[in-house]
């Protein structure tokens, strides 16, 4: 690699542990809020989302660990090329399993809501954090796809759709607590919620491929 190239890909791996940095401390915020709102409103729905921010925040830190690997070894050999691409596709599935997961839990959500009728609360601090949720994610993972092109790597653009999965959910959760509380439709965002499981599952696979791996 030349040392051009070599110095704009320092950069980028700079930039990229900025943004998982920022990730996670927004998502503490955001699971902290989400699940106290949630269990207060007896809302599945919010204590749901602040669960997923726990998922994000497991996510940001498989990223974490490999980006300071990289940061941390210059690829100077063939030897080091290999070592670094294993490392690229351990954390791609890594993240694949964390996006299986989340398709599990909003399948079961989804299904709890529909089978018993179950109908939410309505918190204004949880509304609030949702509503936050939406830009912060949106250029978080805007970022993420446009570094995961630059540096080839499939494990930052998996964390890139757990992003847009997440501001989708936030989007969701308020749906259904404003379709709720202004027109009484407690189904609203129990379907809904499986709009997002094709888009997460085909994303889970792309990641466990690693597809976008160095």
């Amino acid at each position: 690699m030349s040392a051009p190239a070599a110095a704009d890909r320092a950069a980028g791996l700079r930039h990229a542990l900025a943004l998982e940095y920022a990730t996670i401390a927004w998502m503490i915020v955001e699971a902290g809020v989400s699940i106290y709102a949630g269990i207060a409103a007896r809302s599945v729905s919010m204590t749901a989302f602040g669960l997923d921010s726990v998922v994000e925040i497991m996510s940001a830190g498989a990223l974490l660990w490999r980006l300071r690997w990289e940061a941390g070894h210059e690829c100077a050999d063939d030897e080091d090329e290999h070592h670094h691409a294993r490392i690229e596709l351990a954390t791609s599935r890594v993240v694949a399993v964390l996006l299986g997961v989340l398709c599990v839990y909003v399948v079961a959500q989804a299904a709890v809501k529909l089978l018993h009728g179950e109908s939410e609360g309505f918190s204004a601090l949880g509304l609030l954090v949702t509503a936050l949720a939406i830009p912060i994610m949106i250029g978080l993972s805007a970022s993420k796809r446009r570094l995961a092109d630059r540096l080839g790597s499939g494990a930052l653009r998996a964390d890139a759709a757990q992003g847009v999965a997440c501001w989708y959910l936030a989007v969701v959760v308020i749906v259904g607590m404003l379709a709720q509380r202004l027109l009484g439709l407690w189904w609203i965002d129990g379907v809904a919620s499986l709009a997002i499981v094709f888009f997460l599952a085909r994303e889970a696979r792309e990641a466990w491929e690693g597809r976008g791996c160095c």
